[in-house]
C-alpha cells in the first residue's frame, strides 16, 4: 500500500512540472503576437494593424503587430510556422503567399502543412488603370490597343510575381494579347511610374490609386472581381467588358502554427467575427473596395488548400519563378 501511494505522489508531482496546455479558459493571459510578413506601410501592414487593434479589445489582451518583412513574405512566415503552437504567434496571411508556393522551386515551411487556417477577413480587387496618354477608356479598347500594337504596351507591378504581375499576366493570355512587364520594388514607385506616363498601365490596389483616379491623374478602365466595387460602384468589372470569367482578388486571413488548439483556433475565429461585424470596419472595407469574407476554422484551410492549388496552375501557365 505505501509503495502504492508514492508511487501516486511521484506520479502527481510529475504532471505538475509540465504545465496543462492553453486552453480557450485561460486564453488569452499576455499579449498575442500579430507577425505581418511584409515592411510596415503597406496594404498588409494596414490593414493588419486594424484587425489588431480591434482584436485588442475584444480579447481584452494586446495584440502586438510584429512587422518581419523580406524574402516576398517567406521570412515571416517561416518565423510563425516555427513558433510554439499556443496561440500567442498569428500570422496575416496575404493572398500573396498562395503563390509563392509555386513561385520558389523551394521555401522553408509549407503553407498547407505548417499553418492552420483561424479566420478569413476579406477579399480586395485590383484596379486596372491607364495613364491618360493611352487612348482607351474600355478594356475592350485596350485590347484592341494592344493587338494592333503587340508589345509596345507596358504595365507596372510591385514586383514579380506578386499580386498586380500575375493578374496582368492572366489578363494579357485570356485576351491573347502581349504586355511588356515592368516590376518595381514597391507599390508605390510602380504607381509613380504610370503616373509619370513611364509605364502604360498598372493593375493597382484600390487605395493606392483612387485618389489619382478621382483627381484625373489615372483613367480606371475595370475592377478585377466577379462582382463590382463597393468603392466604385460606376466602374464596370474586367468580365463584364468582353472577358468572361475573369476575376482576380486579394485576400487576408490569420493563420497559426499547426497544431494550435482547436478550442484556441475556435475562441480566435469567434473574435475575429467579432471584428468583422464591426459597422467601422465594414466601413473600412468599403473604403478599400473590400468585402467581408467570413469562414469557419475548417473552411478556411480548405480555401488556403484550394488557392494554392489554383495559383500553382496560374503560375504554370505564366512561367513565373522568383528563384
Amino acid at each position: 500500500m505505501y509503495a502504492f501511494v508514492l508511487r501516486l505522489i511521484i506520479a502527481l508531482a510529475g504532471a505538475a512540472a509540465f504545465p496543462a496546455p492553453a486552453s480557450s479558459q485561460t486564453y488569452p493571459s499576455r499579449p498575442v503576437r500579430l507577425v505581418i510578413p511584409f515592411p510596415p506601410g503597406g496594404p498588409a501592414d494596414i490593414f493588419g494593424r486594424l484587425i489588431a487593434f480591434k482584436l485588442t479589445d475584444t480579447l481584452r489582451e494586446q495584440v502586438v503587430v510584429d512587422n518581419r518583412g523580406g524574402g516576398n513574405g517567406n521570412i515571416g512566415a517561416e518565423f510563425v510556422a516555427r513558433s510554439m503552437p499556443d496561440g500567442y504567434t498569428l500570422m496575416l496571411l496575404p493572398s500573396a503567399l498562395a503563390a509563392n508556393a509555386s513561385l520558389y522551386s523551394k521555401l522553408p515551411y509549407s503553407l498547407v502543412g505548417d499553418f492552420t487556417g483561424v479566420a478569413s477577413l476579406g477579399t480586395f480587387p485590383l484596379l486596372l488603370v491607364t495613364h491618360p496618354s493611352v487612348p482607351v477608356r474600355t478594356v475592350n479598347e485596350l485590347i484592341a490597343l494592344a493587338k494592333a500594337k503587340p508589345g509596345e504596351l507596358n504595365f507596372a507591378s510591385a514586383g514579380s510575381g506578386g499580386g498586380a504581375h500575375l493578374a496582368a499576366e492572366i489578363f494579357s493570355r485570356t485576351a491573347g494579347i502581349s504586355m511588356v512587364h515592368v516590376p518595381y520594388k514597391g507599390t508605390g514607385p510602380a504607381v509613380l511610374g504610370v503616373l509619370g506616363g513611364q509605364v502604360s498601365l498598372m493593375f493597382a490596389s484600390v487605395p493606392s490609386v483612387v485618389q489619382h483616379v478621382r483627381a484625373g491623374k489615372l483613367n480606371a478602365l475595370a475592377v478585377t472581381s466577379a462582382q463590382r466595387s463597393p468603392a466604385a460602384p460606376e466602374l464596370p468589372t474586367v468580365s463584364e467588358q468582353g472577358l468572361p470569367g475573369y476575376d482576380v482578388v486579394s485576400w487576408f486571413g490569420i493563420v497559426a502554427p499547426a497544431g494550435t488548439p482547436a478550442d484556441i483556433v475556435k475562441r480566435l475565429n469567434e473574435d475575429v467575427r467579432r471584428v468583422l461585424a464591426l459597422p467601422e470596419f465594414q466601413d473600412r472595407l468599403k473604403d478599400e473596395g473590400g468585402r467581408s469574407l467570413v469562414m469557419t476554422p475548417e473552411e478556411f484551410t480548405a480555401f488556403i488548400r484550394n488557392e494554392t492549388v489554383r495559383w500553382a496552375k496560374v503560375v504554370r501557365d505564366v512561367g513565373a519563378k522568383l528563384d
